[in-house]
């Protein structure tokens, strides 16, 4: 029992570390987009503006691959709970479970990351036009 309760060990760490990972990118996707706001109203230049689509987008990519990832190592997780001690080989290889889980592109697209990723850009698109219609 002591190998599978080991094996389940270093598999919750690698779904915690997605998930902290996931929540990381969150933060750091609003504190640069807000920097690069920040300096578009200092320096009066629309440039800055548009910079943010890049860390929106790149991080909204990396959400998507973390929770892809999460969601393996939870269906690996599923696995290995059913085993018998005697099958147990610490295997972290999550590929047999891929059909199990949606795509990187759906959890990309999928109602949590919709939601906040959209409203990024959705900020972005606002001050956007707002600096635009300022003249800036």
């Amino acid at each position: 029992m002591e190998s599978k309760h080991k094996h389940l060990e270093l598999i919750q760490g690698v779904i915690n570390r997605m998930a902290g990972n996931s929540f990381l990118l969150k933060g750091w996707s609003v504190i640069l987009v807000s920097a690069l706001f920040a300096l578009s109203a200092k320096d009066a230049d629309k440039t800055y503006i548009y910079l943010a689509y890049f860390p929106f987008f790149a991080f909204w990519i990396l959400d998507a691959f973390f929770l892809w990832q999460e969601r393996l190592f939870r269906e690996l997780y599923d696995h290995v709970r059913a085993l018998q001690e005697s099958d147990i080989n610490f295997s972290m290889n999550t590929k047999p479970f891929m059909k199990n889980v949606n795509s990187w592109l759906e959890i990309m697209f999928s109602k949590t990351l919709r939601i906040f990723h959209g409203a990024i850009i959705a900020t972005i698109l606002i001050v956007m036009f707002i600096f635009i219609g300022k003249g800036g």
